[in-house]
């Protein structure tokens, strides 16, 4: 049986069956994906976003016990934004980003995304897994 951490942008497009297919058999989510859900209804621009946002924050909480950034994933961090800077990846705006690769190398588990370039510079952390 296979496990794995989907970041953010594969909770996003969980109604996608292509995004689906490709996970894992076990999938868990981290707190940051969590609080970054919980973020998306108070910046969407429109009522209709701002309930679909609502809606999916909801589906994840009823569906995943999330993984907590804690102090393992703290001291990973701190690898996981070198190796991002040492390719050019790091950027502020890359934080939850890298909390999120934190938490999948304090864990042992192997990333999944949409969004693999957002994750350049850790192969021989953790597997990225491009959905």
């Amino acid at each position: 049986m296979s496990a794995g951490l989907a970041d953010t942008s594969v909770i996003i497009d969980w109604d996608d069956p292509a995004v689906v297919k490709a996970l894992p058999d076990e999938v868990g989510v981290s707190t940051v994906t969590m609080a970054e859900l919980a973020a998306g209804p108070h910046l969407a621009s429109d009522s209709r976003e701002r309930a679909r946002r609502q809606a999916r924050l909801q589906e994840a909480e009823s569906l995943f016990e999330p993984i907590d950034f804690d102090r393992d994933a703290a001291r990973s961090f701190g690898v996981i934004v070198a190796a991002m800077a040492e390719v050019g990846r790091w950027h502020h705006s890359r934080f939850a980003d890298a909390m999120i690769a934190a938490v999948a190398h304090a864990s042992q588990l192997d990333l999944y995304t949409r969004n693999p370039d957002d994750f350049a510079g850790l192969k021989g952390l953790l597997r990225v897994n491009g959905v």
